[in-house]
């Protein structure tokens, strides 16, 4: 359920995963990816999924290079669960380096290799 004033939209695209044993046999999965996202240019985004089958939590940061030039990062934490064939619902909140606290609700489309969403502004 959305929360907080709408600011935009994110569209990132899968590069690389890594998948590593976890803790109490969970498994960790680092997904690299990269895209846009309203008012933050191109960006680059790290996230680990914590976890291995249908939900799980997440952690992530990013670095994002604003078409002024100038570059902003900030990085959170969120939760994923199943919904639908090879598809996550995502919901994370995350700090940015600008102090702004950013509510994000997405789905990865793990067979398109894609995450998309809006974005939050919470105060």
């Amino acid at each position: 359920m959305a929360s907080g004033k709408a600011i935009g939209e994110f569209s990132l695209k899968m590069i690389t995963a890594t998948i590593i044993p976890g803790p109490a046999g969970s498994l960790l999965n680092q997904v690299n990816w990269e895209g846009t996202g309203t008012g933050f240019g191109a960006t680059f985004l790290t996230a680990t999924f914590i976890g291995g089958g249908k939900d799980g939590t997440l952690t992530f940061c990013y670095a994002s290079y604003l078409d002024n030039g100038d570059a902003i990062n900030g990085g959170g934490q969120g939760t994923y669960e199943s919904s639908g064939k090879h598809k996550w619902r995502t919901v994370t909140v995350d700090q940015v380096s600008d102090g702004r606290r950013i509510r994000g609700e997405g789905e990865i489309d793990l067979a398109a290799r894609t995450w998309k969403g809006k974005l939050f502004e919470l105060s």
